[in-house]
């Protein structure tokens, strides 16, 4: 493809536009080492990697042409400077692979939590009623009935715009994170749909407050297409905030909530053993079925009930498709143990998704011991919240070690013990190692208890303990066999 149609759109020098005359290039990459002959490297200063470090290496690997943010000189190949490297990847890649989210049905998710879950039983909901679906996620990558593991929730602009141009798949479900938002890895994507779930405490060490959080989040609202809408739970405060804003700016809002003032009302919640949710549209009533309990679930459930209804007005198919969905691995997972106790695996790992957890449990079990812990290098303002939290609404809880990251072994025992004994209470313990403080648990409990694993859900382990066992879900079926 010709490098000056792809850079059409930036404000370049005219030296370096008479340059790149008739450049033809092969391929994109900001990874220096994948360069290939007639590449097009993109320099990026990262966290901890400044791509620009790495513009020689580039060059010699077979580059043709480098985009950076900083002035360089004396290159043998030609160099485009720009204001933002990150923003220009994303555009050069969506000009490379033919602008691909316009020939999609794109919805796009973001929000605290909720969004693993409502991108699956969407994708379960459209194939039930006849469309195909890609996937982009927390757990995996799907397109074209192909899944991959992923690392990030929301992928770099280049790994998305490949993925949609191979894609064959009607719709395209993406989880959209506050991080993929703040670092343009969505700059170029455009949306049909844009789905608000909640806001809670989370990522502040990143975004530094609620209200910068929020401003991310709403960097995903700009994306929509012309003929784009909004989807948002407006029974959440940052819910209802957005949908003023974006109706002040004349974007098309489709509103669920308790209020008489939403599109789609919610008329009663029942979270109890068979969990459902009567909702009211115009003068029309519905009862969605959903087999995950909790609250917080069936908000999900209900917000993938508004979204589908949005281009597939076929409202039986949608609730029959609803009431038969299984549910996503390591999300309110349950497994019975072999005493009769009931675990639950689930990825919470804020405070406000540790509440409905246990106050779902609660509702359904007659004790609860919840197993949690925290990660390292990562927020640590909700650490307080999730204790007091936990203490308040577990019949015991035992703090264990969750990804340490950089942090060691023995800092974060010393955390433990120092935040327990601040926030916690007599019902608190700490069992350092994981599959230890999940076999304690399980190992007395009584047939009527609910043990409550959060924190990491479907991942695996980034460090050993001493059961043999990679995953939260694994170390359980483990010791149900002992």
């Amino acid at each position: 493809m010709i490098l000056q149609h792809l850079v059409k759109d930036f404000d370049i020098r005219e030296e370096t536009y008479n340059q790149i005359n008739g450049l033809s290039i092969n391929g994109i990459t900001d990874v220096s080492n994948k360069i290939k002959e007639g590449y097009l490297f993109v320099a990026i200063k990262g966290l901890n990697v400044d791509g620009h470090n790495y513009i020689k290496e580039a060059l010699d690997n077979g580059a043709i042409a480098v985009i950076g943010e900083h002035e360089m000189k004396n290159l043998k190949k030609p160099y485009i400077k720009v204001k933002n490297s990150r923003k220009a990847l994303g555009i050069v890649s969506k000009n490379f692979y033919g602008d691909p989210s316009k020939q999609k049905i794109m919805i796009g998710i973001t929000g605290t939590n909720g969004k693993t879950t409502i991108s699956y039983l969407l994708k379960y909901i459209l194939e039930q009623i006849g469309f195909s679906c890609s996937l982009i996620g927390t757990i995996k990558n799907s397109i074209n009935g192909v899944d991959v593991q992923t690392s990030h929730t929301t992928p770099s602009s280049l790994v998305i715009n490949e993925l949609l141009s191979k894609s064959k798949d009607d719709v395209v479900i993406m989880e959209v994170s506050s991080h993929g938002l703040a670092q343009y890895r969505l700059e170029g994507i455009e949306f049909d749909y844009c789905i608000f779930t909640n806001l809670t405490h989370d990522h502040l060490d990143y975004h530094g407050s609620m209200e910068n959080y929020f401003a991310t989040k709403t960097e995903l609202f700009k994306k929509m297409k012309d003929n784009g809408r909004a989807i948002i739970n407006t029974d959440d405060f940052w819910g209802e905030k957005l949908e003023g804003i974006l109706k002040r700016e004349g974007l098309t809002v489709y509103s669920v909530g308790q209020s008489s003032q939403n599109n789609l009302k919610i008329l009663q919640l029942n979270s109890s053993l068979h969990p459902s949710v009567k909702v009211k549209e115009k003068c029309e009533n519905y009862e969605i079925t959903f087999s995950m309990g909790g609250t917080h679930n069936l908000y999900n459930a209900v917000i993938a009930f508004a979204t589908v209804n949005q281009f597939h007005n076929k409202k039986d198919d949608i609730l029959l498709a609803i009431s038969n969905f299984t549910g996503v691995p390591g999300r309110f997972e349950i497994i019975k143990y072999k005493n009769g106790s009931t675990v639950v695996i689930d990825y919470a790992h804020t405070a406000d998704a540790i509440f409905h957890c246990l106050i779902t449990a609660k509702k359904l079990g007659a004790k609860v011991t919840h197993v949690f812990g925290f990660r390292g290098n990562r927020d640590e303002k909700k650490r307080e919240e999730m204790i007091k939290i936990s203490s308040e609404l577990s019949d015991r809880y035992i703090l264990t070690l969750d990804d340490l990251n950089a942090v060691t072994f023995e800092e974060m025992c010393a955390t433990l013990k120092e935040l327990n004994e601040e926030f916690g209470n007599a019902k608190g313990m700490i069992i350092n190692d994981r599959t230890k403080a999940i076999k304690y648990a399980l190992e007395n409990s009584s047939s009527n208890e609910w043990i409550v694993i959060t924190g990491k859900g479907p991942e695996c382990y980034k460090q050993n303990f001493s059961i043999p066992t990679t995953s939260d879900r694994e170390t359980v079926m483990y010791l149900n066999i002992k």
